[in-house]
């Protein structure tokens, strides 16, 4: 499902090139869940955002569902992404002037595109994580927690082939988080989605199939 080979992205620094990802090789199958760990600065940000296209690589080849996306356009990796990954961010992002229900919606307007068969899935996965009777309230009238899970169901309308979450449970308490991480999981597992999460939390990583260090995924001379 993704594989990346001699992957490198660096950023400039003041007069100098910071290396920020470097990824000799790294396999992910299809329906696997797998932790991104590793200290400040090994990259676990940047690789995501080159896995989701938002980034492009400097080097290497990055291929997800069997398409090489280090060689499209930032168009066609915009549409790549809205059709086949779902993205959940630690801060959320959910746009304030619109309700649960709309900013579910704006995640299908981005991918496959909004109509009857999308609109019914909003509706269910909204019912599916307890907010049936919040889906026409503002993200300011919800709970941290109620938040998150509308951001997991804008992630996931498009039923999208990969899930990456970026530090997804940082900003709420331990139980309620745990509750997050077990829905998110149970929902990616019934359709056979691809996760991928980075996190310093390790108990959040020991709930992943496998946990990749990515210091141990850059070269010798790094």
């Amino acid at each position: 499902m993704i594989h990346l080979h001699n992957v490198t992205k660096s950023y400039r620094q003041d007069e100098r090139s910071v290396l920020a990802c470097d990824v000799t090789d790294l396999r992910i199958e299809k329906g696997e869940q797998v932790a991104l760990v590793g200290r400040s600065g090994t990259g676990k940000t940047t690789l995501l955002h080159v896995l989701a296209g938002i980034l492009r690589p400097d080097t290497g080849e990055v291929e997800i569902a069997g398409q090489r996306i280090d060689t499209m356009s930032e168009p066609q990796r915009d549409r790549f992404r809205g059709q086949h990954i779902g993205m959940v961010y630690q801060t959320f992002n959910l746009l304030q002037p619109f309700t649960a229900y709309e900013n579910v919606m704006l995640g299908a307007l981005f991918g496959r595109g909004a109509g009857h068969a999308a609109e019914a899935r909003g509706k269910e996965l909204l019912a599916r994580v307890g907010l049936s009777d919040r889906m026409h309230h503002r993200p300011s009238e919800l709970s941290v927690g109620q938040v998150q899970r509308v951001a997991i169901c804008r992630a996931l309308v498009n039923d999208p082939e990969v899930i990456l979450m970026d530090e997804p449970l940082g900003n709420q308490d331990r139980t309620t988080g745990a509750q997050v991480l077990d829905l998110l999981l149970q929902l990616a597992h019934e359709g056979g989605k691809t996760v991928v999460m980075v996190t310093h939390d390790p108990d959040s990583a020991l709930r992943m199939q496998r946990t990749v260090d990515l210091a141990t995924l850059r070269r010798a001379s790094s």
